[in-house]
């Protein structure tokens, strides 16, 4: 008999962020952005949320760096595939090319000493998207929320609100670190339908989303809604003032999932 094919879904994304109170908006710490792909291409969408430690070397650079190679912004880079082999890989490359732009000229003899010694540090969250199923990687405490209608569906990684601590997981730019982050690399994955939501959050704000979540199912209600970066400002410092949001970089990356019709109906009998 006749089945109607699945329909297909499409994204529309948007990134909300805040600095630490009393930082300027050069000074966010935090990196993230999106590419909505070509499906008549074969190329899925992207979506990437980063957070760089306060005390390493250059976390901006960094941070950017890691977005923009892995978005496919750096077209000789090739987007890594998400797996465990082609991450690997991709660490490899990133840290490679850390050493390659280095500054020609430090500014001081403690400034070099940090960044061949010490280097840069940042959590890594991203996540491809097909017509149905997104999958993601994740390195550190960067957590994706998927909800349907006002209920949680999935949320990778799996953290608890204890679990968001001082010393997470991450990308290093220091070679030596690649057997730990090869080891502490987490996948997830989940079905897409249209009407869902994706949330992407750093830290500060997925440990919020923890919290909040465990004693307001409502809490979706609350994020859905943002519809300009002043109201997204006003939020949090309306959290922060109250003491239930940690003082940092703050950043959410929002996905909706909207209906398109199918490219091919696939009949049965």
């Amino acid at each position: 008999m006749p089945t109607q094919a699945q329909p297909s879904v499409s994204a529309q994304a948007v990134v909300f962020h805040r600095p630490k109170a009393g930082s300027s908006a050069t000074e966010w710490e935090d990196g993230a952005g999106f590419d909505l792909g070509d499906p008549a291409a074969g190329r899925p969408a992207r979506l990437m949320v980063v957070d760089g430690a306060t005390e390493a070397y250059d976390a901006i650079r960094w941070v950017g760096q890691l977005v923009d190679s892995f978005l496919g912004r750096e077209p000789q880079d090739g987007r890594p595939a998400l797996t465990a082999a082609a991450m690997d890989r991709w660490f490899g490359v990133m840290q490679q090319r850390w050493l390659e732009r280095a500054p020609a000229v430090f500014g001081s003899i403690f400034e070099e000493r940090k960044f061949t010694q010490d280097g840069s540090f940042a959590t890594l969250l991203g996540c491809e998207l097909t017509d149905h199923d997104w999958t993601a990687v994740a390195l550190g405490d960067a957590v994706l929320f998927h909800t349907r209608g006002d209920r949680l569906v999935t949320q990778f990684p799996p953290m608890a609100a204890s679990d968001f601590g001082l010393d997470p997981d991450g990308v290093f730019t220091q070679p030596s670190q690649r057997m730990r982050m090869r080891a502490r690399l987490g996948f997830g994955h989940g079905e897409l339908a249209p009407g869902d939501r994706l949330y992407l959050a750093s830290d500060a704000l997925a440990a919020w989303i923890v919290t909040e979540a465990a004693r307001d199912p409502a809490v979706w209600g609350r994020l859905a809604p943002f519809d300009h970066p002043h109201v997204f400002a006003r939020f949090v410092d309306t959290e922060r003032a109250a003491r239930r949001l940690k003082n940092d970089d703050v950043t959410l990356l929002r996905v909706r999932l909207s209906s398109r019709p199918a490219a091919a109906l696939l009949v049965c009998s």
